[in-house]
């Protein structure tokens, strides 16, 4: 089943946590908070104004985000558990660099 969401809901796979510290503590599952990152699998058109235009979504499909503890709806797809997020819940886009290599 594929969804598209409406609005500016964006559908996000929940990213796994650390289970073991700095220290070498390991965490239990049942112990570990759920992490508050995860990976977007599909975007809305984007928020619609009172004028009818507009505004798209500033994350895309693939991007890894930091969203807010309590801003998700959780949902069961298929048997995998996703979140439903606002845009405006979605509080950052986390980049990887690649590393440039120098010329010799």
């Amino acid at each position: 089943m594929s969804l598209r969401p409406l609005s500016d809901r964006v559908v996000v796979r929940r990213l796994d946590v650390e289970t073991t510290t700095a220290g070498g503590i390991v965490i239990p599952g049942s112990a570990a908070e759920k992490p508050n990152q995860g990976e977007v699998v599909a975007v809305g058109p984007g928020l619609r104004h009172d004028n009818g235009e507009v505004t798209p979504i500033a994350v895309n499909v693939g991007d890894r985000i930091l969203f807010g503890k309590y801003s998700s709806n959780e949902i069961k797809v298929d048997g995998e558990e996703l979140l439903i997020i606002k845009e405006s819940d979605i509080y950052a886009v986390i980049e990887t660099e690649v590393p440039v290599e120098k010329a010799a």
